[in-house]
């Protein structure tokens, strides 16, 4: 293969950039997730590659990279959309309680299937079933304009939840010993301090953000954060959750009932400052999942995901993914859950996670392509979800209980 040169270069990376802006576009028309387009995309490409006798082959470090940058935009942005008021303590329980128990009854089915699958060592299979129980808020976001504001709103925040439980038990399962005094004392301990410091780190980067006089701040409090999380994984603390306070923080500052804190930091100012975070977040979560998906799709080769093993297993998985969250909606929230029963695509966080398990707890019989199988059919089944769902947004109104409609389930 000959070199490529810097204007090609430019040429392929923008295009890239202008065919995401495009499936963004079109999955409004057509209900599919413009992730799943991107990773179809991906897939393509990798077979025309192939097929013309090219060989381009991307680090892994390089798409997991990509991946906690997302991780990080995500929760960011998640926090930026959160409103805490007293009338949505109904909505952030309802959405809380969804997202850790969906995650802990998945996490428990799916550690059984591995279990009895490959007749590998408990733990190992608990740390495979984690990931793959986690939604997907980088699919999920992205995907909720056809929603009522209602139906939108617990999906961001169940989304939310979600990722940083998911990440949560993860780093605990993946930290050594487990289930003894000495690791849950530090797990609980790690949570405190995590805590404190998200206070303490969200005032610093709320007071380098609205007293720096540079027109360049963003890049800057994105650094920061990046640096946060990076040394927040390196002494083993649940860093997104600073990330995530800090968002939390500047949406709902009027909550602050410290007059002295007010009085150096207006809700003026503050205002300002989180218009300014939501619009550059958005743009720049957009940018980094284009190419996040765009490669790890180009990564996927398609023939493992046809393989008779992968199908029946992956498709065994999705099976218990899509029932434990129907059997939960149906019996417990007792509401109409049309589409949000579909939404259990699994994507950025799954992938991130994955790629950190460490060595020792490998499965080496754990064949990859069911990894691609149930990132693929899951933003599918979604997608499917959404097509059912006709209302256009001015006709939206709240569905009623499923004891009102016999025409659901």
């Amino acid at each position: 293969m000959e070199s490529i040169q810097s204007e090609q270069l430019l040429i392929l990376i923008c295009s890239i950039v202008v065919i995401s802006y495009l499936f963004s576009i079109a999955s409004r028309w057509i209900k599919v997730p413009s992730v799943l387009l991107l990773l179809l995309a991906g897939i393509g490409t990798r077979s025309l590659a192939t097929y013309y006798g090219f060989e381009i082959e991307f680090p892994a470090l390089l798409i997991e990279s990509l991946g906690v940058v997302g991780l990080i935009m995500i929760v960011l942005e998640a926090g930026l959309d959160l409103e805490l008021k007293q009338s949505k303590i109904k909505l952030i329980r309802d959405s809380f309680l969804s997202a850790l128990f969906i995650f802990l009854l998945s996490t428990f089915l799916l550690s059984y299937i591995l279990y009895n699958w490959l007749q590998q060592p408990l733990v190992n299979c608990i740390i495979y079933a984690i990931p793959l129980s986690i939604m997907s808020s980088s699919i999920v976001l992205p995907s909720l304009h056809a929603l009522t504001p209602a139906k939108k709103e617990f999906l961001v925040y169940e989304a939310s939840f979600s990722d940083i439980l998911g990440i949560m038990v993860f780093n605990y399962f993946t930290a050594g010993e487990i289930l003894s005094p000495v690791s849950m004392g530090l797990f609980a301990g790690n949570l405190v301090l995590s805590i404190v410091l998200s206070v303490i780190m969200s005032l610093i980067l709320i007071f380098i953000m609205t007293r720096t006089t540079l027109t360049i701040k963003f890049f800057l409090i994105f650094a920061l954060l990046v640096l946060i999380y990076a040394g927040g994984k390196l002494l083993h603390l649940p860093s997104l959750i600073i990330i995530l306070a800090f968002g939390l923080m500047i949406n709902n500052w009027h909550l602050l009932k410290f007059d002295w804190i007010k009085k150096h930091f207006p809700q003026e100012q503050v205002n300002g400052l989180g218009h300014l975070l939501h619009s550059i977040t958005a743009e720049s979560s957009f940018l980094v999942r284009t190419f996040f998906f765009i490669l790890f799709g180009y990564s996927i080769v398609f023939s493992t995901i046809l393989e008779d093993e992968v199908m029946k297993v992956g498709g065994l998985i999705v099976l218990a993914l899509f029932v434990v969250r129907f059997l939960y909606m149906r019996f417990f929230l007792k509401t109409n859950v049309f589409p949000e029963v579909f939404f259990i695509p699994r994507g950025l966080i799954t992938i991130v996670l994955f790629y950190k398990i460490p060595q020792q707890y490998r499965l080496s019989n754990f064949n990859e392509g069911i990894l691609f199988f149930i990132i693929l059919v899951s933003s599918a089944i979604m997608a499917i979800g959404m097509l059912f769902y006709k209302k256009k947004p001015a006709e939206m109104v709240e569905e009623p209980q499923f004891s009102e409609r016999s025409d659901l389930f």
